[in-house]
């Protein structure tokens, strides 16, 4: 009795392992990175993308120094340290994989400072390499690079493209970045000093997937202080000088500043333009309270006041008395008058 109820229940467990569908079953022995790509894993919802229709926008290019505390996060560590690497290093690796094998794509520096995202534009890695003199060894599976032959440690700042912005749909304002270019510091052949190399520019929206997994320091103090690069850029902690504008001449700071001091105030002002379109995008503070002072002042006005006790006798008249000085030859009693008003 006892073999026929354990064979009846194994007969039952049997059945219902066969019930489940095939899909279900196979995915209990796969794990779940091979179900989706490796673009997929590390995708997520970025920030939305700016309309081209939006009522008003200011395009900016900055220049950030990564010696600076606020841009230092993007510097270190120099050489990967384990999944730790800087940003230069992981633009790199994601630009000579290419869009086709995983990465993204870069488009050449030209002359006049302004970017081109066209396929004519797009940097060949290979020549990359070549024009910059990156040591790498051709193997039967392709090219070999070592991080140490990485020239992260002379990519010294960025230019930085930021396009402000008022999207009518959502009724807000924005500072998005829209494209970045490593610059990298070279000694010259006659050791004079550095000299400033801008390598390529890289459009962020590209960028981005692959920068909310890789996490940099934001304090000296509080290494524990971390966040994703994708969030720095979002959250506009970078600092930098304001070198350029989109404006109808083309023409840079350098251009028509004739002096540093000149360029000082420039960028200062381009910055209070700023700021102040932002303040005052949903109306100025100041007006707004002024108007409501006088409206309340006005309302204040309307209001029905209360009437006081009236005394007695206002309506006959009033009594004024009057006191005689006291005089030194007379003691006698004060003078009282009483005049009483017509009506």
């Amino acid at each position: 009795m006892k073999r026929i109820i354990l064979i009846t229940c194994a007969a039952f467990l049997a059945l219902t392992a066969s019930a489940q569908p095939a899909a279900r079953r196979s995915s209990q022995h796969r794990s779940p990175g091979n179900t989706i790509t490796t673009r997929a894993q590390i995708s997520f919802p970025t920030a939305a993308p700016m309309q081209e229709d939006v009522v008003w926008r200011r395009d900016i290019y900055r220049e950030l120094k990564l010696a600076e505390d606020a841009n230092a996060g993007l510097y270190y560590p120099v050489e990967p340290v384990g999944s730790q690497m800087n940003l230069f290093t992981y633009i790199f690796k994601l630009m000579m994989n290419g869009p086709n094998r995983g990465g993204i794509a870069a488009y050449n520096y030209r002359m006049d400072g302004n970017e081109m995202f066209t396929d004519s534009a797009r940097v060949k890695p290979l020549q990359f390499l070549d024009n910059y003199h990156i040591f790498y060894e051709r193997t039967d599976h392709g090219i070999r690079l070592d991080n140490s032959d990485i020239p992260s440690g002379e990519v010294k700042g960025y230019y930085l493209k930021e396009s402000a912005y008022y999207d009518q749909g959502t009724s807000t304002f924005h500072r998005k970045v829209v494209a970045l270019c490593p610059i990298m510091y070279r000694e010259d052949d006659f050791g004079d000093g550095e000299v400033k190399y801008p390598l390529f520019w890289v459009r962020y929206d590209d960028l981005a997937p692959f920068l909310s997994k890789q996490i940099i320091m934001t304090s000296n103090l509080n290494n524990a202080a971390t966040m994703s690069v994708d969030d720095y850029f979002t959250m506009n902690l970078y600092q930098g000088k304001i070198y350029k504008t989109t404006n109808m001449l083309g023409k840079t700071l350098a251009q028509y500043c004739p002096t540093d001091s000149a360029m000082a105030a420039e960028q200062k002002k381009i910055e209070r333009e700023l700021a102040d379109f932002e303040k005052t995008v949903y109306g100025d503070p100041a007006r707004r309270d002024s108007l409501d002072s006088i409206a309340a002042s006005k309302e204040a006005e309307k209001a029905p006041k209360k009437m006081g006790r009236s005394r007695r006798g206002a309506s006959t008249g009033s009594i004024r008395r009057t006191r005689r000085p006291a005089s030194n030859s007379s003691s006698g009693p004060a003078r009282v008058t009483v005049r009483r008003e017509r009506h």
